[in-house]
């Protein structure tokens, strides 16, 4: 399984490397970055034929990769219906964000009362990496290096419980963001609302940050539900279809 930093662009961040990954474990990581993607867009029924040719894996790894990935609440299973992608309508939104305000700001306090240094460094470079995503214009780039800032910022807290928690959020969120619109949506100016989150960790404000990661998601939730008229955004348009997925190397 990938680390944070070799995972390839459109993947989520993930927990930590598995040192011998079985095929199942392979298949679910194969399967959640799909969805995270978009290559198997919301709503999209799980073929397991298609897909299992597709990763060069036979169809009992696959279902229970799948069945680990109903489990995570990313797949829906349908009696007579088999297996599709989720939908997150905005009727769950703040629900989602709420889970995600709960996990992001424990981390926060944890990460700011016994975070060392280094681990803060972490997030600095996540933030870096966001400002360089934001020099592309690319709406993709910039959604996923902005989850992976969060995602750091949870992960560097030491908490595995907190970090698995939001490994399935942000794949969640993302679904909640193809489920929304039939684009996908970023705001403009996504690194220059972030400095602050930083700054104020690095600085080890408590309550400022946590402050600040309420507005951060509350504002979100409102951008998600009702597109603010006047604040700049940029946009990719959904794949048309399921993308073909790449075959996978089995242990």
């Amino acid at each position: 399984m990938p680390s944070t930093s070799r995972a390839p662009l459109g993947a989520p961040p993930l927990m930590s490397p598995v040192t011998r990954p079985s095929t199942v474990d392979l298949i679910t990581v194969e399967l959640r970055n799909a969805i995270y993607s978009g290559a198997l867009r919301v709503g999209s029924p799980i073929r397991e034929i298609e897909i299992a040719g597709q990763l060069g894996v036979s169809r009992g790894p696959l279902r229970e990769a799948a069945q680990r990935l109903v489990q995570e609440g990313l797949l829906a299973s349908t009696p007579g219906r088999g297996l599709s992608v989720v939908r997150i309508g905005p009727e769950k939104v703040p629900a989602l964000y709420a889970a995600r305000l709960a996990v992001e700001t424990h981390a926060a306090r944890l990460l700011v009362r016994h975070g060392t240094d280094a681990a803060i460094a972490t997030v600095r470079a996540a933030y870096d990496a966001l400002v360089e995503a934001g020099r592309t214009q690319d709406a993709r780039r910039i959604g996923d290096a902005d989850l992976t800032l969060h995602w750091t910022l949870v992960s560097a807290s030491g908490n595995p419980y907190l970090r698995r928690y939001m490994s399935s959020l942000i794949v969640e969120v993302r679904i909640a963001s193809y489920t929304v619109s039939d684009e996908y949506v970023v705001r403009k100016d996504s690194p220059e609302t972030h400095a602050t989150l930083v700054d104020l960790l690095e600085a080890r404000d408590e309550d400022g940050l946590v402050a600040a990661l309420t507005s951060h998601l509350d504002a979100a939730v409102a951008r998600l539900l009702s597109p603010r008229p006047g604040v700049e955004t940029l946009e990719e348009p959904q794949p048309a279809g399921t993308t073909r997925l790449e075959p996978i190397e089995t242990v």
